[in-house]
């Protein structure tokens, strides 16, 4: 990567958020990071390492960062909150710089299911289809998405810059997300945002992307997951983070310049 570029990169506490983070400063962006710490139930389908990741703050990302002598501050902020990614924009063209990099990586993940099931076929707690799981899920991965993104453009587009980078990750396929409803949906809403800022923001040397990456292990996967990629004729690999952040850094590189408006399936 050429220049110097400022990003930002939510859902960056831990996972592939703080991996795409590390890479982004590897290859010389300066990165604002931003998480909310969630304190998730425990659910006898997941992890204990995986609820304490995801209750965790920045600090860790941060200072790996410093100490390759990268640029990093980070922020705990809402996105369901509509003021958020004003707050962020405005932090990071302060501190760091103004942002022609985004990444929209965070979620307002949970299980939810229009079939009368308690737990899903990996034995996480399943909750029935209701108001509040939607908004749950739609207010991060859907609103907040694109709230970020409409930020992004109108700054982009009043300081007059030339070169810009959107990328976000989905998870849904053609079939939705049985089990996993709403967060399904709210990716697939997600999609259509990127893909529409795709065709928009062309003629302001903006690309824009979806990553769908493989099974990643973010500290959810179980011996029950591994057995189902194992036993899959579609899913080859269970990804670490560090897999899908070098793919995410090279999709925000210059390299990447004629990539846009693509879904990219990682397998």
């Amino acid at each position: 990567m050429t220049g110097s570029h400022t990003a930002i990169v939510t859902g960056a506490n831990h996972g592939i958020g703080a991996a795409t983070a590390r890479a982004l400063a590897r290859d010389g962006c300066a990165v604002l990071i931003t998480f909310l710490r969630i304190d998730d139930p425990a659910d006898p389908g997941i992890p204990a390492a995986y609820r304490e990741h995801r209750g965790r703050d920045a600090a860790a990302v941060v200072a790996a960062i410093e100490a390759d002598g990268g640029r990093a501050v980070a922020i705990e902020a809402d996105l369901a909150d509509p003021g958020t990614p004003a707050m962020l924009f405005d932090a990071a063209e302060d501190r760091l710089g103004p942002v022609d990099i985004l990444v929209n990586n965070a979620t307002g993940w949970l299980a939810d299911t229009f079939a009368p099931a308690a737990a899903d076929r990996l034995g996480r707690v399943l909750q029935p289809v209701t108001a509040a799981t939607w908004e749950r899920q739609f207010s991060v991965d859907a609103l907040g998405a694109a709230l970020m993104i409409a930020e992004f453009a109108r700054r982009h587009i009043a300081r007059g810059a030339t070169w810009g980078r959107i990328i976000g990750l989905t998870s849904a396929g053609e079939l939705g997300f049985p089990e996993e409803v709403s967060y399904g949906a709210a990716k697939a809403a997600q999609v259509s945002y990127t893909m529409s800022a795709a065709a928009e923001l062309a003629g302001y040397g903006v690309t824009a992307n979806i990553v769908h990456p493989p099974v990643t292990d973010t500290g959810w996967v179980t011996d029950a997951v591994r057995t189902v990629v194992a036993e899959s004729s579609t899913m080859f690999h269970v990804a670490s983070p560090d897999d899908v952040g070098q793919v995410i850094a090279y999709l925000a590189s210059d390299a990447a310049g004629l990539i846009s408006g693509n879904v990219l399936t990682l397998r």
